[in-house]
């Protein structure tokens, strides 16, 4: 019956608006395929687009009332999906310079002075110790990222989570260490300071 509703898709989605989930299960797996396709293309991720997917047709579920008001369905469902991507696009490229700021912001700019290399070694140990303080998954996307020099894409594939989980994960642990850095600054700079004063006696 409602494949055969699909001929009719004003029937369709008049059942659906009256909360007929048989009738959106329908709707749902006729399009899913061609929404996935056209997401996939526009992100590059496979998990990114199954989650846009999903998020998708949650909203047109939970606007399901408009849903007889709509003159073509299959175009209403890739304008959502379009926008979503589009969104999706946009968050992950303000995390993406939200976590270049955070990185500048304690690894500081290049100086070969012999402070500045004493003082970046501490870092990088207080780094390491607060790496071991969080989840595995969270150091592993750390390690990715900032030491083996992989994109949030290649990341992603190798996980198997979107991009922006990824850019998630990522900001959370930069300012997770932010933080923990900040906590131990004055440490590093009473090291620095007796280390130097040993050196004058």
């Amino acid at each position: 019956m409602y494949v055969d509703a699909l001929h009719n898709e004003k029937e369709l989605l008049q059942q659906i608006a009256q909360g007929n989930e048989t009738a959106f299960r329908c709707f749902f797996d006729h399009y899913t395929p061609l929404i996935f396709t056209f997401v996939e293309r526009l992100t590059r991720s496979k998990a990114d687009a199954e989650e846009i997917v999903q998020d998708t047709f949650m909203k047109i579920w939970t606007s399901r009332e408009s849903l007889p008001f709509i003159d073509k369905p299959g175009h209403y469902c890739y304008v959502i999906a379009r926008n979503k991507a589009l969104d999706n696009m946009r968050k992950i490229a303000r995390d993406q310079r939200l976590l270049d700021q955070l990185w500048l912001s304690f690894s500081g700019e290049e100086d070969n002075s012999l402070e500045n290399e004493l003082q970046s070694q501490e870092y990088y140990q207080l780094i390491d110790q607060a790496l071991l303080r969080l989840p595995r998954q969270k150091q592993l996307v750390f390690n990715m990222s900032r030491r083996e020099g992989l994109s949030h894409l290649e990341i992603s594939r190798r996980l198997g989570l979107s991009k922006s989980r990824i850019n998630n994960i990522l900001v959370e642990v930069l300012k997770y260490i932010k933080s923990f850095l900040e906590q131990h600054s004055t440490l590093i700079a009473v090291s620095f300071w007796i280390s130097s004063w040993d050196k004058l006696l």
